[in-house]
């Protein structure tokens, strides 16, 4: 891991709105704050319903340490749980101005049960807002929903529409169906009538499903580098299916899922484009046009091949003006925005990525 840079580099600072914080709550009972009685009764009684066979673990293959930095463990949780650990190791010393949060933890987002689910997501807004939020003012919520309940999903989006804390609709990205699917379409409706962009995050939610179309990893190190093929899947059926052509208004960042990729996907659907454009008449433009239209995506990770030039020929692809920065604090690879760059690169083109294009996408001042 990088080191943060030193207080003597202040100088060097620049504006710095990072999209990729991970906020963990230091319990299951850390939501009860926020749910009716009747919900804390049902989950101590009979305990959650997530999709996956083993309730009680983490998702297959378990991760060392759930996959985050043993320094960002405080003395009473796990790591990611204290908000002044945040700060000190965060965003002071690299003069974070902003940071969208990513809740990964159980929201809602793969509990079976849908009454449930719509208030496991309300309770975690709460408690995004109340425990980090309203005492941290650098940090902004995303709102999370239950997908797989769209009616509580719509209501959930609609209720946080105008509270300016909350900057994105966050989804599962293993839900029950392929993103593009109709069930979903209620929510980028209401997501593109708030003017929210939606986050989608890749791996970090529990489907029970494999994590690749061939079956389980045998490995972390697979599972790791399935976020690349989840993330591909996830940006194809939301252009085939029709979502971006329905939803002309809907922006959509593509977080912790690699770009280098995108090129190549880009290229490929619109070679198959020519031969399939009938079956698919809703499409009215090629694929890649509606990618670079409607798609945002996160530095962390960023590929580094041998020769750098590589990397910046897919960044031209996708345009300068399309890439965010993303520590992925407090996972353990993080990534210091001082060194993600490791070629050279205008100054300017520096701070689109480091701040500027953040501010556009979600609207920061």
């Amino acid at each position: 891991m990088n080191q943060p840079l030193r207080e003597t580099d202040t100088a060097a600072r620049l504006s710095i709105v990072d999209c990729d914080i991970h906020p963990v709550q230091k319990s299951q009972k850390a939501l009860y704050p926020y749910l009716e009685a009747r919900w804390i009764d049902h989950i101590e009684t009979f305990g959650p319903h997530i999709r996956q066979a083993l309730v009680g673990q983490l998702s297959y293959p378990r991760m060392s340490a759930n996959g985050m930095r043993v320094d960002a463990k405080p003395d009473d949780g796990p790591p990611g749980s204290d908000l002044q650990m945040l700060r000190d190791q965060h965003l002071d010393p690299l003069g974070i101005e902003i940071g969208n949060l990513i809740s990964l933890g159980r929201g809602g987002m793969e509990e079976r049960n849908p009454d449930l689910s719509a208030a496991m997501a309300r309770a975690v807004n709460d408690w995004q807002l109340a425990e980090w939020v309203e005492p941290e003012p650098r940090l902004r919520a995303g709102v999370v929903v239950p997908q797989d309940n769209p009616e509580a999903a719509v209501a959930e989006i609609e209720r946080r529409a105008s509270d300016t804390r909350f900057v994105q609709v966050i989804m599962s990205t293993r839900p029950n169906e392929t993103l593009g699917a109709r069930k979903y379409w209620p929510i980028y409706a209401a997501a593109a009538e708030a003017g929210l962009p939606l986050c989608l995050h890749p791996a970090g939610y529990s489907s029970g499903k494999p994590s690749t179309g061939t079956g389980w990893p045998s490995f972390y190190f697979q599972e790791h580098y399935t976020f690349v093929p989840g993330a591909q899947a996830l940006v194809s059926s939301l252009v085939i299916e029709g979502v971006l052509e329905a939803f002309p208004k809907l922006k959509i960042a593509i977080i912790e899922g690699g770009f280098s990729w995108a090129p190549a996907l880009g290229w490929r659907m619109d070679r198959h484009f020519e031969t399939f454009h009938r079956e698919v008449p809703h499409l009215k433009r090629k694929p890649s046009e509606y990618m670079k239209d409607h798609f945002w995506w996160a530095t962390q990770p960023m590929e580094e091949p041998a020769t750098a030039q590589h990397i910046v020929d897919v960044i031209d692809w996708i345009g300068w003006d399309r890439l965010l920065y993303s520590s992925d604090y407090p996972h353990w690879d993080y990534d210091d925005p001082y060194r993600i760059f490791r070629f050279p690169i205008d100054e300017g083109d520096r701070r689109k990525v480091l701040g500027d294009n953040a501010r556009t996408l979600y609207g920061y001042a």
